[in-house]
């Protein structure tokens, strides 16, 4: 029993360590693989050595693994990049399930076999927490699903009184979690406590729904510490040290890049949570485009970009749908056999979850080396002879910079506009996620090729090569 049990602790702890280790390596684009795999080989240690444990269901759970298994695999290998966005969501929302699932079968399991009194104060208050958390992070996770993949609408939700209503909602769950970590056993105390996980379903959605589509970004992060959260206080419950090491691990991280999402948009998470960016009432301006936007084909595009010497390829979200990637880093290869200096430069909150533009880049074979961030290129946007911007809209918008009455108005941009020549690259002039009308569009200096980034982009290959 004493080996097993050391067995055990020490797997833990070698998991801890590949756990930490391998988040380090995920800040760098060029350890990042690795330290995924690392991350993984953690996880595995640490599922193992839970499985040493005696008196466990090992049928059930080699079922559950099979399924399990099945279905995040047939997923991961169907699912296109342009839906990573929402295969994240649908991860935190699972995670947070689980969480508030261990904390409901713990509650049953405590104080259907114990006196309160036996039971820590320690373990009343982390169940309480897990499931609260867990079920916010659940609801919240779905609704931010069923925005990206467009299956509600991306725009904010907004109804009167609704940060009284918020707020009273948060009162219930406090006033039911203080009664219920008082008098945990009493049969008040259990009526509170499944009152607490219906509220705090409704909670998840009530938050969530009142955020527009351009803070998705700061939303996924949220979200992943929220899950983090979850099951850090579903590891006190249960008192599995590697899940409150893990736990805490994604909790923290998933704070610190929503502090990075809201620093890239000028804002503080407060006016993320519940200003209701991108709603009719807040798209207003301070008058309407003005200009005349001028077309250019892809074969006339191509004699400005032979002749350029220095080129910023600037990514958004219509690349992923268009699945571009692959044909901007094959043009961005013949650009440099030109012998131009080829650059990527990619905004913190690109696409609509953090790294995105990141992770396509990356698939493509872009060097690492290439990628510059917006605090680098900005300095020397306007020695830029062209700047490509492919499916991008917010992250380039003037109207952040130019405009004091635009809901964008401070949020820092990539100041493609500043570039001696400027090429945007969209099926249209629609405005972004975000709903907010582009004055780049209508700029001297721009040129719009309107079409499937990747077909523009191929044709820009094919007078490259001659054919």
């Amino acid at each position: 029993m004493e080996l097993r049990e050391t067995i055990i602790t020490l797997s833990y702890i070698a998991s801890a360590v590949l756990f930490i280790l391998g988040l380090k390596m995920l800040s760098k684009p060029t350890t990042a693989v690795r330290g995924n795999m690392i991350s993984a080989v953690g996880m595995l240690i640490a599922i193992v050595a839970t499985l040493l444990y005696q008196g466990m269901s090992y049928h059930l759970i080699i079922l559950g693994m099979v399924i399990g298994g099945l279905v995040g695999s047939i997923a991961a290998l169907r699912v296109p990049m342009t839906s990573m966005p929402e295969f994240v969501a649908l991860f935190n929302g699972t995670g947070g399930l689980a969480s508030m699932l261990v904390g409901w079968a713990e509650y049953n399991k405590l104080f259907g076999h114990y006196e309160a009194d036996a039971v820590p104060l320690v373990t009343v208050i982390a169940t309480y927490l897990a499931i609260l958390i867990g079920a916010v992070t659940f609801t919240g996770s779905m609704v931010a699903y069923a925005k990206l993949a467009e299956r509600i609408s991306g725009k904010p939700v907004l109804f009167k009184m609704q940060q009284v209503v918020n707020a009273a909602i948060m009162a219930i769950v406090l006033i039911c979690g203080a009664v219920f970590i008082i008098n945990p056993d009493t049969s008040l105390a259990l009526v509170l406590f499944y009152v607490a996980i219906a509220v705090s379903l409704v909670l998840g959605v009530l938050v969530t729904i009142p955020i527009g589509g351009a803070d998705m970004p700061v939303v996924i992060s949220l979200l992943n510490s929220y899950s983090g959260l979850a099951a850090c206080a579903a590891g006190f419950v249960i008192q599995n040290t590697v899940l409150i090491v893990s736990g805490s691990l994604v909790g923290a991280s998933g704070i610190i890049l929503t502090s990075i999402m809201c620093k890239a948009m000028n804002r503080s998470l407060a006016n993320v949570l519940f200003s209701g960016f991108g709603s009719a009432e807040g798209a207003e301006s301070t008058g309407a485009m003005q200009g005349e936007v001028k077309a250019l084909s892809p074969e006339d595009a191509y004699y400005v970009l032979e002749a350029a010497r220095s080129v910023v390829f600037v990514p958004g979200y219509g690349m992923a749908v268009a699945q571009a990637q692959h044909a901007c880093r094959e043009l961005g290869e013949l650009l440099e056999q030109n012998g131009a200096e080829v650059k990527y430069a990619v905004h913190p909150v690109a696409g609509r979850m953090p790294g995105h533009m990141n992770v396509l880049l990356a698939e493509a074979n872009v060097p690492y080396d290439q990628l510059v961030e917006m605090d680098d290129i900005n300095p020397i946007i306007d020695t830029v002879d062209v700047a490509v911007v492919i499916g991008a809209n917010d992250v380039v918008n003037p109207a952040a910079r130019e405009d004091p009455k635009s809901p964008i108005a401070g949020m820092p941009i990539i100041n493609v506009d500043y570039a001696r020549t400027c090429f945007v690259l969209k099926r249209s002039m629609r405005s972004g996620f975000a709903g907010v009308e582009n004055p780049l569009f209508f700029k001297e200096n721009t040129r719009m090729i309107f079409g499937d980034a990747k077909a523009t982009l191929t044709a820009l290959i094919s007078q490259f090569k001659g054919d």
